[in-house]
């Protein structure tokens, strides 16, 4: 009985261990990934150009979500808008041959350039895409956004 009471305690043991390791792996996994960010917006910068086309649904191969093909003085540029882009009260009005300044980052995603971009100005109006993390913003968030920016009385 006394050996079995020691076989029970030392699996115990072993499980206890299994279990605190599988536990602490996912965690340094998240720090891994907090120090190399999705977007950075220390790296944004901001193009010009004139745009050629806007696609509702991306192509295959490429990030989901609406894109915005522009041509700036470089060469042409794929913009990522984000899902929300075209949805909600004020979603983002741009046709082809308007002249647009889009602010975002460069990455390489599925072995393809994309500039993710966070505003896009157009006419005179600035759309505020996504948050300075890169995350898309929803039709209500940008909606609560540009009604605080009103009473404090900035613009995007």
């Amino acid at each position: 009985m006394r050996r079995f009471t020691q076989s029970i305690r030392m699996v115990a043991g072993l499980l206890t261990g299994l279990l605190f390791a599988t536990l602490t792996l996912p965690l340094c996994a998240q720090t891994a990934h907090q120090s190399r960010p999705f977007y950075d917006i220390s790296k944004e910068v901001t193009l010009s150009g004139t745009v050629s086309d806007v696609l509702a649904k991306a192509a295959p191969g490429t990030m989901a979500g609406p894109h915005l093909l522009f041509a700036t003085s470089s060469g042409k540029v794929d913009a990522s808008l984000g899902r929300f882009a075209l949805q909600g009260k004020d979603p983002l009005s741009v046709a082809s041959g308007k002249e647009v300044e889009v602010t975002g980052v460069m990455k390489t995603v599925k072995d393809k350039d994309v500039f993710v971009a966070r505003i896009v100005k157009v006419d005179g109006k600035a759309y505020k895409l996504r948050n300075q993390h890169g995350v898309p913003m929803s039709p209500l968030s940008r909606e609560r956004a540009s009604q605080k920016a009103a009473q404090k009385g900035e613009s995007l």
